[in-house]
């Protein structure tokens, strides 16, 4: 509440709001509920909340549940699909599978609410690049979310996936394999209308399109890249 409170005495007219940090989904629906009418009653120009999710929290609630939170302004999910590819997710130790994943964008969707959907590149390191890309491509396309980003893996130290980078048993793609990974999870994704961002600061090669329309050249783009 104080939060709440100290921001709209700051920015009064602010449109957007984002529920920090990790997952707050998984907070009861009743706290969420009192949260977002708060919200609204303290940002007279909302018009839209952000909020992370996981699998589990999306389809752990039910759709009367996600139908009343987008009444009250909840308007987009942001869902860490990291990889198409259960054996990726495993590894990294991934709550969710790919398919609770899927089904978690689509029940979102469904009940009103918009879904931005995030994959990792070099996730599958260089043995599962190409495996990696072509799941999580297959994973999008049934998804068919109405946002899509791309960010490149960083190995941070203290994690196991570091620990198996430092011993040699996960190796990154370099640079070029990267953008390789890149065009490959491009040309397979079937998408409607869903913009595609790879602008994040972690990526080589700084995109916007809309999918389908725009993929070749989101294509010739990444070939330009690779020339250079």
């Amino acid at each position: 509440r104080e939060d709440i409170a100290s921001a709209s005495k700051l920015m009064p007219y602010a449109r957007r709001v984002f529920l920090a940090d990790g997952n707050a989904l998984c907070l009861p629906t009743p706290r969420l509920e009192e949260i977002l009418s708060l919200l609204s009653a303290s940002f007279p120009s909302l018009e839209r909340v952000g909020i992370y999710a996981n699998g589990a929290d999306i389809n752990g609630k039910s759709e009367r549940e996600l139908k009343g939170l987008a009444r009250l302004g909840l308007g987009i999910i942001y869902l860490g699909l990291e990889s198409g590819d259960d054996e990726v997710l495993r590894r990294v130790r991934k709550k969710d599978n790919s398919e609770e994943m899927v089904e978690a964008a689509l029940k979102a969707r469904e009940c009103g609410i918009a879904v931005s959907v995030i994959v990792l590149l070099g996730l599958g390191g260089k043995e599962g690049s190409r495996r990696h890309a072509l799941r999580s491509a297959q994973a999008v396309s049934r998804m068919n979310p109405d946002f899509l980003s791309a960010l490149t893996l960083m190995v941070v130290p203290g994690t196991p996936l570091h620990r198996e980078y430092e011993s040699g048993r996960f190796t990154l793609p370099s640079q070029k394999e990267l953008l390789d990974e890149l065009a490959l999870f491009v040309s397979e994704c079937e998408l409607d209308g869903c913009v595609f961002r790879s602008n994040h600061a972690s990526n080589y090669l700084a995109l916007r399109v809309v999918f389908n329309r725009e993929r070749e050249g989101v294509i010739a783009a990444i070939n330009e890249a690779e020339r250079g």
